[in-house]
């Protein structure tokens, strides 16, 4: 079966010819299958968001290529990916629009990759397909459809940029520790809410994370990042088997220099 998404030498610099240049990826080589659920874990300055951002089309690789379904998007725009590729960030306010209602983000959402013209933004069959997708979530924003996104808790928000991610029928879903900014229990109303969509949906997922317990929990593959590079990439039985000990062990024994940093970091 051929990989959905696939890199190839991809290789990204910031301040590229300046005395602060950062190899933000370095040469990466990676293929995702169609449905993988890859949790990719990793200290500050690994690459795991410029990873992200290359896939969104947010950060053009310098070298290399990127390829969604068989088709090169390395250079593409990020309008020209939006109908299929979804990305949460990781504050509540870059995914929704404040000022706007729930039901004006969900159907800004639903027409994101489409033709658009002059009409009527939410009308009585959308606002009721907006309450039939917000009431399995359990925040009681279905009751709340014309209230402004910016008076939202930020655990709701995430929660309505989760749907807003997948409503028009995105098959890539990318997430941007988009967990990092809530507290554990709205986190784990969030994660649970995840985890949902992406089974009834089937969406092909790349999600970052802190948390290497969540990292370990789920999806069915796990990577790791150091230095641009994926240094760990466990799948199966392998990855089942995972404890927090053995993964921080997997990383210091993969990679190299001074790791006193991100010993503190990975252990927490």
């Amino acid at each position: 079966m051929n990989p959905v998404l696939t890199f190839r030498g991809v290789t990204k610099y910031f301040l590229r010819g300046t005395p602060n240049q950062v190899k933000a990826l370095d040469a990466v080589d990676l293929d995702v299958a169609e449905g993988d659920f890859v949790t990719v874990i990793g200290s500050n300055g690994a690459g795991k968001s410029t990873l992200i951002r290359a896939v969104s089309g947010l950060a053009m690789p310098d070298e290399g290529t990127v390829a969604f379904e068989g088709r090169d998007i390395t250079r593409q725009p990020v309008y020209r990916r939006a109908h299929a590729i979804g990305r949460i960030a990781q504050d509540p306010h870059e995914s929704t629009c404040a000022a706007m209602t729930i039901e004006e983000n969900l159907a800004m959402a639903e027409k994101r990759g489409k033709r658009r013209g002059l009409g009527i933004a939410v009308t009585g069959p959308s606002r009721a397909r907006y309450r039939a997708a917000l009431a399995p979530i359990g925040l009681g924003l279905e009751a709340r459809l014309a209230v402004r996104v910016g008076t939202l808790s930020g655990g709701q928000r995430q929660a309505l940029a989760l749907l807003m991610a997948t409503l028009s029928g995105s098959r890539l879903l990318l997430l941007d520790e988009h967990l990092a900014a809530l507290d554990p229990k709205t986190a784990g109303i969030v994660m649970a809410l995840t985890a949902r969509l992406v089974a009834e949906r089937r969406l092909t997922t790349l999600m970052i994370t802190h948390n290497m317990q969540d990292a370990i929990r789920w999806g069915n593959r796990l990577l790791m990042m150091h230095a641009g590079r994926i240094v760990i990439d466990v799948s199966g039985e392998a990855k089942s088997a995972l404890t927090v000990p053995s993964l921080v062990a997997k990383f210091h024994a993969a990679s190299p220099g001074d790791l006193t940093e991100d010993r503190v970091l990975l252990a927490r």
